[in-house]
């Protein structure tokens, strides 16, 4: 292991000379402090080492010691319902140490030594195996069974395995592989954050990740091991669609990144997580949630490091075979991170002084995701879809983050300050927003929801874009001007903004749409639209078509409870009755 001492500091940037024997990206002990760094650069035998805590105090001459490992997780029993910081620190025990603040070159490990585990086999001595094999099965909570596997890299024949109860350290099984070499095998795994998991094969996208939201279910759906990126101004709600997606989206694990985000925000989600029902199960949200915290206050490099410990962990449980959604809020404050980084390591900037490879860093996070099989014999599938918001300065998406991430993630949820301030929630811009996954998902929504649901889909669609070219007339010639068509339009497309897009996540029944709902209301609307122009054909009059009594029935829709949905039938009925009396009067 290379020993050094510094030579010179630059806030949480040392660099330290007699490190020739030192590796890129080695974790190194800083100081008497014993502080934790990563190496960043290597020129002769100086390291420059970024360093993951306050770096107060240093001056030059002090000792630095390489591990001679890259920095690592530790994957096993234990992980579900943490809270960790962006380097896996465990938060809780860290204050149940140290006080209400991070004391500088504190060492506890990431997952509890002293906690004992209920291990049951799958594997049987004289198995065969092969890395990602299930050797045996933990019950972390109720909900969650933790997958004990064979690491990457090791195969062969399984001689003995324990049972009952056991330690995340503990030796639960021996494995001889091929050489003749035995290996004794613990419930606990390291893995280099940097470095993706390996899997099997990766496969494209073909069903959705249901969110219950229902201008992104509808309009904009995201795929099963998808990416989509939220971008948005200050005040225009990322943080509560995030919230939202992560209480309502159609995955078994939730990986919830703060990163750089204000001490206050996160603190309402540490707060709010473990009181949040999650409706599926019964139980509290943080029983399928993994929370990684680095808060705006905490030092630049961790906050850096948080983006990787998460979707780390997410593979870790997307090897299990599980569906996992990973939450960063916000891939703008990691890019900064890494602006100051790269400013304090004197590398050529690049637009707006971020690094020439933010465009690849941002695209290494992202690639990581998506829906693959896993390694083993058993050909277990898994996912992870990421979500990621991004932050842009005074909400303009030119910038070089938000270009960036557009030019990797497949959907946009473009969140517009005007939709914000008219209190229209979610704010997402339906003008402005895009999935490229509609293609490859067109067939799931035909098969499982209704052969109507692509047409149906456009059709709105197309009446949201007529009302934006409708707009400009009005504002130019006014509301005269347009024809019973239009101005029929203009109500249709209300409605659908209104009585649709529009979700109040506060209210126990709006909160969450099913696909099925969401496919009886915009049906609803639609046939509206079609029966009110029926009506005007007849010569019925428009404020006869508009002020159909059915129509505050149509617009409270969205409060009929799941267990109810027969209550359409009856609208429709209704609809079908009030629209012939008007085309029966109208054709006297």
């Amino acid at each position: 292991m290379a020993q050094g001492k510094i030579v010179k500091v630059a806030g949480s940037l040392i660099v330290a000379e007699g490190m020739s024997s030192a590796r890129m990206f080695d974790v190194v002990r800083v100081s008497r402090h014993r502080l934790i760094g990563e190496i960043l650069e290597l020129r002769g035998d100086r390291a420059s080492i970024q360093v993951y805590e306050e770096t107060s105090g240093l001056g030059p001459g002090e000792p630095v010691e390489s591990t001679g490992a890259p920095l690592s997780l530790e994957l096993g029993p234990g992980l579900i319902e943490s809270i960790f910081d962006g380097i896996q620190r465990p938060l809780d025990r860290i204050r149940e140490q140290a006080g209400d603040r991070i004391a500088r070159g504190i060492e506890l490990p990431a997952l509890d030594r002293e906690r004992v585990w209920d291990f049951t086999p799958v594997a049987q001595p004289g198995d065969a195996v092969e890395a990602g094999d299930v050797l045996g099965t933990v019950q972390e909570n109720a909900l969650i069974e933790h997958r004990i596997m064979v690491p990457p890299g090791l195969s062969g024949t399984v001689r003995t395995i324990a049972r009952g109860a056991h330690k995340v350290t503990d030796v639960i099984a021996v494995l001889e592989a091929g050489d003749g070499q035995e290996h004794g095998l613990s419930m606990l795994q390291r893995w280099p954050m940097r470095i993706g998991r390996p899997y099997r094969e990766k496969l494209s996208p073909q069903m959705p990740m249901v969110t219950g939201q229902r201008v992104i279910d509808t309009f904009f759906p995201i795929a099963s091991g998808g990416v989509a990126a939220i971008p948005g101004p200050f005040g225009s709600g990322k943080t509560v669609v995030q919230h939202q997606l992560a209480k309502w989206a159609d995955a078994d694990i939730i990986v919830y990144v703060g990163c750089g985000e204000r001490g206050n925000e996160m603190t309402d989600v540490l707060q709010e997580f473990p009181r949040l029902h999650d409706p599926k199960t019964g139980q509290s949200l943080m029983k399928r949630t993994v929370l990684i915290a680095n808060t705006s206050d905490m030092p630049v490099a961790a906050r850096e490091a948080s983006i990787y410990t998460g979707i780390t962990i997410a593979e870790y449980f997307r090897d299990m075979g599980y569906r996992v959604a990973i939450m960063a809020d916000s891939t703008s404050r990691w890019a900064e991170a890494l602006r100051e980084m790269s400013g304090r390591l004197e590398e050529m900037p690049g637009e707006e002084g971020y690094p020439a490879y933010l465009s690849s860093r941002i695209a290494e996070f992202y690639e990581r995701a998506g829906q693959v099989v896993c390694l083993g014999s058993e050909g277990r599938k898994g996912a992870i879809s990421a979500i990621g918001a991004v932050s842009p300065p005074g909400g303009d998406i030119s910038e070089p983050v938000s270009q960036a991430t557009l030019r990797i993630v497949k959907v946009f949820w473009g969140l517009s300050a005007q939709l914000a301030y008219r209190r229209h929630f979610p704010a997402i811009d339906w003008l402005l927003s895009y999935s490229l996954y509609l293609d490859n998902l067109s067939d799931w929504f035909t098969d499982h929801v209704s052969p109507e649901w692509n047409a149906l889909r456009l059709k709105a669609m197309t009446v949201l874009q007529e009302e934006s070219e409708l707009e400009e007339i009005v504002r130019l010639v006014g509301m005269d001007a347009l024809s019973w068509k239009d101005r029929l339009t203009m109500e249709v497309a209300r409605s659908v903004r209104e009585d649709f897009l529009h979700q109040n996540a506060f209210d126990e029944v709006d909160t969450y749409t099913s696909l099925e709902k969401q496919y009886r209301m915009l049906r609803l609307i639609l046939d509206y639209a079609d029966k009110g122009q029926a009506a005007l054909d007849a010569g019925a009059n428009l404020s006869d078509v508009i002020g159909m009594p059915v129509r505050e029935r149509i617009g409270r829709a969205k409060y009929i409870p799941e267990d109810s949905l027969i209550y359409f039938d009856e609208i429709e009925s209704e609809l079908a009755a009030q629209t012939s009396a008007l085309i029966n009067r109208g054709g006297l």
